[in-house]
């Protein structure tokens, strides 16, 4: 029960779901998802916590980035079964679609150039 509780109370923030479905291209940099959403560092550091610790979402660190991406096929089930559900209810949303188009820009530029400019910020 308390792990379908970290789930659901996960995805009730449309930011931490339009994150689950961009990281569906692929792993992203903490840079990559703050650009696409245009949030604070630390804002969409706290999204990624509540999804990290939700088992939504894996990570890996490297030199300064930590990079995300979605849990692998030896995930639970449950955790499984809210990114499938995820992906089928919101795959054709406009907003998905947009961000999706966003991402294509973004993940042609430098991470370390985006992680530059948004510490001038």
């Amino acid at each position: 029960m308390r792990e379908f509780i970290r789930i659901t109370k996960a995805l009730a923030d449309e930011k931490r779901v339009r994150t689950l479905l961009a990281l569906r291209k692929g792993e992203l940099c903490v840079c990559q998802i703050t650009e696409l959403f245009g949030l604070a560092v630390s804002t969409v550091s706290k999204h990624l916590s509540i999804l990290y610790q939700a088992g939504l979402v894996e990570s890996r660190k490297e030199a300064r980035w930590i990079f995300y991406q979605l849990p692998g096929k030896d995930a639970p089930a449950m955790v499984r079964e809210a990114l499938n559900w995820i992906e089928k209810s919101n795959a054709d949303a406009p907003q998905v679609l947009a961000d999706n188009q966003q991402l294509k820009k973004i993940l042609q530029q430098d991470p370390a150039e985006l992680c530059k400019r948004q510490c001038k910020k």
